[in-house]
Formats: structure tokens, C-alpha cells, sequence
């Protein structure tokens, strides 16, 4: 029996990389997909769309179901999780990858940037959880995953680095902070519940085309990024029963699946890759 069967997955920012990735690999496990993004309709330069994550879902054997809806607006948000809800049945992971990458040094960052950041990076994620633990306590448990980043560590120095110093990380670094202080304190909140939080991102960076298209992953970065696959294989870790013992805690997706001993698989599961691929 595959591990995430009968379960059911929210996955934001799942029209393409990171999200989509993630999504497919929930769904390799047999969990339904609910795919929630901005839009139903194709970048304008980036490949991926909430209809090709659904199809890549699908072609897995597992449900799915598209819910375009902007994480900055409440309804919007409200509306995903009964959408999610009413086609799927009571959601028991959250995945909350979804979010407003906005690269500009402090003084150029506008109010309305600012306040789209927190909304979508923090309270997004907050509002969701709000939204779905309920299902998660009926249900006798549940798992909710946020990816956060390497940019929610502190700038060291002086010196700093470079792209501590130019790259316009300070903005987009502080709302992944404080996802990770939200996700330890909602793990000791719910942990009663048996409801596991956790915050997870990359060592340094996952070369996705949207990464790609932002420039913003100096060239000696890109060394150490590692394959989304290990991003999307250390969230199903997470999501499993055999995880009920981790949460509350704040991880690097290489290092913890190092430290259980787990290989990276390819997004359908059936394959094992090269962590350095």
C-alpha cells in the first residue's frame, strides 16, 4: 500500500518547480492533490501551469484538482480550502510553498511590495493552517509543511557577503524567519493533536526556471544547489506516518535526508538519483 493513500494534500504555489515537484511526489504515495496557484493561465515566460501539475497527478493515478486563488486576498484563501475540500474530502497535509519573491534593496521596496510579502509569506500560511486543522483534529492528525529558505539566515559580518550586501535578500529573508518561528510554535500548539509542523527549505538553493529567471543565486551558489527532487523527497518524509516523531523543527532538505537515511527518489518514485544530479 502506497504510504499517503486515502490522504488528501493542499500544495500552494504549485503551477510550476518547487510546488509542482512536490505535489507529484505526494501523489506517487497516493494522496489526492488539491494544486492551488495564482493563475489557471501560462507565464508569460516560465513554463508550468496548475492544468500541467493536475495532468503530471494524474498520469500518476492519483486525484487532483486545480484552485487558482491569490494568497494575498483572505477570500481567496478561504475559497481554496473549501474548494480543496468539497472535491477531495477533509485535507490532511498542508504544503505551504507559495510565495512573493521580491529581491530589491530595503530602500526601493515599496509599502505595497512590503505588505504582499508578509501577506502571502506569513499570513497566508497562518490563515491556511487556521483553515485546515480543524479537518486534521477530526481526523486524528495531520502534517503541515512549510518551505522556507536558506535567505531566513541571518547576514554575518562585517564583512558580509556580497549578496548579503546588494542582492535585495533582507525582505524576502525576514518573512521566511518568520515562517520557521511560526512553524515551531504552531508544532507545540497542535502537538496534542498528533499534528506535526515543520519548516523545511533548500541548503542554498533549488535552480528552478523562476530561480533562474530571478538572477538572484550568485554564481559560486550554484554549485550547492541541490535537485528538487530532494526538496519534494524530504516534504513526503515529512507528510508519512513513519514522520509522526518529527516536528517542530526548522530543516535543510539534504542534511535531514542524510540524517534518516533516506535516498533521493525521482518524482514518480521509482527511481533513485544523485544528490549533486
Amino acid at each position: 500500500m502506497k504510504t499517503l493513500e486515502g490522504k488528501v494534500a493542499v500544495v500552494t504555489g504549485a503551477s510550476r518547480g518547487i510546488g509542482a515537484a512536490i505535489a507529484q511526489r505526494l501523489a506517487s504515495q497516493g494522496a489526492s492533490i488539491a494544486a492551488v496557484a495564482r493563475t489557471l493561465d501560462a507565464h508569460p515566460t516560465l513554463p508550468g501551469t496548475l492544468r500541467d501539475t493536475v495532468a503530471a497527478v494524474e498520469q500518476l493515478g492519483a486525484r487532483a484538482i486545480a484552485v487558482p486563488a491569490d494568497l494575498s486576498e483572505p477570500a481567496d484563501r478561504a475559497r481554496a480550502i473549501d474548494e480543496a475540500r468539497a472535491a477531495l474530502g477533509a485535507i490532511d497535509i498542508l504544503v505551504n510553498n507559495g510565495a512573493a519573491a521580491f529581491y530589491i534593496p530595503f530602500d526601493k521596496v515599496s509599502e505595497k511590495r512590503f505588505r504582499i510579502a508578509f501577506e502571502v509569506n506569513v499570513r497566508a500560511p497562518w490563515d491556511l493552517a487556521q483553515r485546515v486543522v480543524p479537518d486534521m483534529i477530526e481526523r486524528g492528525g495531520g502534517s503541515i509543511v512549510n518551505i522556507s529558505s536558506a535567505g531566513a539566515k541571518h547576514a554575518e559580518g562585517p564583512p558580509f557577503e556580497p549578496h548579503h550586501q546588494f542582492g535585495g535578500h533582507t525582505l524576502y529573508g525576514a518573512t521566511k524567519a518568520a515562517l520557521d518561528r511560526i512553524s515551531t510554535g504552531l508544532a507545540a500548539e497542535l502537538h496534542a493533536h498528533a499534528i506535526r509542523v515543520n519548516s523545511l527549505a533548500p541548503v542554498a538553493a533549488v535552480m528552478t526556471p523562476g530561480v533562474e529567471a530571478l538572477g538572484v543565486v550568485p554564481e559560486e551558489y550554484r554549485a550547492s544547489a541541490e535537485p528538487i527532487e530532494a526538496l519534494a523527497e524530504a516534504t513526503l518524509a515529512l507528510c508519512e506516518e513513519s514522520g509522526a516523531a518529527i516536528t517542530g523543527k526548522v530543516l535543510a532538505s539534504l542534511p535531514f535526508l542524510e540524517e534518516i537515511g533516506r535516498p533521493i527518489r525521482t518524482l514518480d518514485g521509482t527511481s533513485l538519483i544523485e544528490p549533486n544530479r
